[in-house]
């Protein structure tokens, strides 16, 4: 698996991308948010990609975006976390996790912390998080879809 930064030859990748009912009830689709990294440079749409196939899908958000969940102004925020739901189960997401930390070093240099909010509801996302790394500083935050758990990763 290796991790890319969006750019316009993987649009039929992002085409093909299926999330459930059930998944769109804590994420947003990679086209909204492909449209909304259109609008905000600070927006890194990123692909995780295995064997040909767009497994994982998320955003990396620099700046005014991590200032909700951080006072860190060096860190990143993890947006739109999600697997296609065809590769849910096989290992991708902690994968992506974990290959993450290095692939944050050599594209967003001056970066000393990942940072994501998760809902309180979604209890499989928050375990993933914690097995790759990610620790609960106590900090909460409301979002659109309900209470947030923030969590961080140092660099």
């Amino acid at each position: 698996m290796q991790l890319y930064i969006y750019n316009d030859s993987f649009t039929d990748f992002i085409e093909q991308y299926q999330l459930t009912d059930e998944q769109l009830e804590f994420t947003g689709t990679p086209k909204e948010c492909l449209e909304l990294s259109k609008e905000d440079r600070d927006r890194h749409s990123i692909l995780a990609i295995d064997e040909e196939k767009l497994v994982v899908f998320f955003v990396l958000h620099r700046h005014e975006g991590i200032k909700p969940y951080s006072n860190n102004k060096n860190a990143i925020l993890i947006r739109a976390f999600s697997t296609d739901n065809r590769y849910q189960g096989k290992g991708y997401a902690k994968k992506a996790l974990m290959l993450l930390p290095d692939f944050v070093k050599s594209n967003f240099h001056g970066v000393n912390e990942i940072v994501l909010a998760v809902n309180v509801k979604n209890v499989a996302a928050q375990g993933l998080y914690k097995k790759c790394g990610y620790r609960d500083n106590g900090g909460r935050v409301m979002g659109i879809k309900g209470e947030l758990i923030v969590m961080s990763y140092d660099l």
